[in-house]
């Protein structure tokens, strides 16, 4: 079993080999976060998507129905009811506006859903607690290491 730079598992590497390593892990943490936020931006703006969607259905219902079922409805209501015919196409105008309006509601809770995502700022706030984190790291304290001693002096006999 190896480290990621390839090193054995315990043996001792050195700080230019610690950092590079710590470099690599921090670009690949960052380069996660940023696809993270891509992906949580990506799922708000389809979100936002099916609110427009919704708002330009409500519109086209409004628009392409009413000639049509405001006719149908009139004479239907008319014909139930023996009342007036301004009446019936008021009424049939009425119920033409009250689905364009339900349509309306959907868009609206939609267009609220999207703009509740928080995605990008969670991803800004687990970026600034990773670098705090990391700020406020302190290397661990080394114990030196027999090549690092002063060299003393060795009395030699000489036998």
């Amino acid at each position: 079993m190896s480290a990621p730079d390839g090193s054995p598992v315990g043996a001792e590497r050195s700080i230019g080999q610690l950092f590079a390593t710590a470099t690599t892990e921090m670009s690949a943490l960052v380069h996660d976060e940023i696809a993270l936020a891509k992906a949580q931006l990506k799922q708000d703006v389809k979100r936002g998507a099916m609110g427009g969607g919704a708002f330009a259905a409500a519109g086209a219902v409004l628009i392409f129905s009413l000639p049509m079922l405001s006719f149908a409805l009139a004479y239907g209501i008319r014909t139930w009811s023996g009342w007036n015919l301004a009446v019936c196409f008021l009424l049939s105008f009425a119920a033409n506006v009250l689905v364009a309006g339900l349509l309306a509601l959907i868009g609206v809770v939609f267009a609220k859903k999207a703009k509740k995502g928080q995605g990008p700022q969670k991803v800004a706030s687990s970026m600034k607690e990773t670098a705090g984190v990391l700020q406020n790291a302190k290397p661990h304290p080394r114990r030196p290491s027999p090549a690092d001693a002063p060299a003393e002096a060795v009395a030699r006999s000489t036998s």
